[in-house]
């Protein structure tokens, strides 16, 4: 571990060429005065350094002129070896009048926290942890990019949404698809009226991953902290496939884990249904009808759901259809219709008039920028993101209403108001998800 040594964003400023991650060619020089015209940047602190920081998160953060990872967190101590040696690798290759000081590394991320130095982190953990580290680093001052989808359970995202907005802290749900030209495209279309008004979206998401066989009670490895690991969720014996690969970055067993994320419904639906939402203009409320169904694993470790339909109804008639089959969005209208193709980054519509529309300077123009460079924009300005608590909050509760349609076996009410079914106490008791001490956010 490195001493918690406090860094000013100055000490860094001027750097010169360098290799990043992965043979990632970055600038060769970082142009002074870009914070705050004090020459500052801004101090990011990275939160899980596993597969997604690796291969995505802290590359924007170490290329951008404008951000500096002063700090990584991982509970597990290879894991946070290897992210800390990427971060220094890169600015110290950098050429540079002052020395570079390295990159701390923590273990527990509260004490990443109490660095008065770090103004923002980037939450990159498994989704069962998500709202108690960001409700803890709102608290604590900081500005959060957390990635998707947001929460477990759609009390928990309540909380969350309150909390960011309490403490007026910035927050980025870290997804990508409202930057992907073709779903900017296609909202910015859908709402200028390009197919009249809306009637039906159609979504779609990758199917589930197939069932793991029971699995063996394994000895904890000595580079993971497994009870920390654990933190919010339930007691449960190690197994390998339960947590992640040692010394690797392949697929984690966590994502197919519903103590720890909800499997496909949420981790491809915050992509889609976001682009839903967008384009139908509800990205701050929700549906008022769901009823669905959906397959899940007889037996074994994994349990998330295999398959899925789910069925929505808005109060503005617009009704929703999300299933599994591959990722994209369709919005059909009275005059036409337009489909994204995500694995193809293709736009097809019902006419070609629909596709080479111009949206005129008078009309409806969507923001488009990447989503970390919104980020830190919006901490720039003290402004909102594209995307922020409330609005991936709400991406994550359609599709947890659709999952707790799929589990009570019956078409509900859902008041987007309140956040409650209607009526349904069954339903309403699947709104929340218990979690351990201290790790509670219903509590304190």
């Amino acid at each position: 571990m490195a001493n918690r040594q406090r860094f000013s964003r100055r000490t860094f400023l001027r750097r010169g060429a360098g290799i990043g991650l992965a043979g990632i060619a970055f600038p060769s020089i970082f142009p002074t005065g870009v914070f705050s015209g004090a020459n500052e940047r801004i101090g990011i602190g990275m939160i899980g350094m596993g597969r997604q920081a690796i291969y995505s998160n802290v590359r924007f953060f170490l290329n951008s002129p404008e951000s500096q990872v002063l700090a990584v967190c991982d509970v597990d101590s290879w894991r946070l070896a290897e992210g800390k040696k990427a971060v220094e690798e890169h600015y110290g290759k950098q050429q540079s009048a002052c020395a570079y000081t390295g990159c701390a590394a923590y273990h527990d991320f509260r004490e990443l926290l109490e660095r008065d130095d770090i103004d923002a982190v980037m939450i990159s953990t498994p989704d069962h942890w998500h709202v108690p580290m960001a409700a803890a680093a709102a608290r604590a001052g900081k500005d959060i990019c957390c990635e998707k989808p947001l929460t477990l359970s759609i009390a928990e995202g309540r909380v969350l949404s309150d909390v960011v907005r309490k403490h007026k802290r910035v927050f980025r749900t870290d997804s990508e698809f409202r930057s992907l030209p073709v779903f900017h495209r296609q909202c910015e279309l859908v709402r200028n009226g390009r197919i009249g008004k809306i009637h039906t979206i159609k979504t779609g998401v990758p199917k589930g991953d197939v069932g793991c066989p029971p699995q063996p009670d394994m000895p904890v490895p000595e580079e993971l902290d497994y009870s920390l690991w654990l933190g919010p969720a339930p007691d449960a014996p190690y197994t390998l496939n339960r947590v992640h690969p040692r010394q690797d970055y392949s697929r984690p067993g966590w994502m197919r884990v519903r103590d720890y994320c909800e499997g496909m419904i949420t981790n491809w639906g915050a992509h889609l249904n976001d682009i839903a939402q967008w384009g139908n203009g509800t990205d701050r409320t929700g549906p008022v009808e769901v009823e669905g169904k959906g397959e899940y694993p007889t037996q074994g470790l994994w349990n998330v759901l295999l398959d899925l339909e789910v069925h929505y109804h808005y109060a503005n008639g617009v009704r929703l259809i999300y299933n599994t089959s591959r990722p994209f969005v369709r919005f059909e209208g009275e005059e036409g219709w337009i489909q994204a193709d995500y694995n193809e980054q293709k736009l097809t519509a019902s006419s070609d008039a629909i596709l080479n529309s111009k949206i005129g300077e008078d009309e409806i123009h969507l923001p488009a920028k990447p989503e970390k460079q919104d980020f830190i924009d919006a901490i720039k300005g003290r402004g909102e993101t594209l995307a922020d608590a409330e609005i991936g909050h709400r991406t994550t509760s359609l599709c947890q209403i659709g999952h707790i349609a799929i589990q009570v076996g019956e078409k509900l009410q859902w008041d987007p108001q309140t956040e409650k079914f209607v009526n349904n106490e069954k339903a309403n008791h699947l709104l929340t998800r218990p979690m351990r001490q201290p790790w509670n956010v219903f509590e304190g």
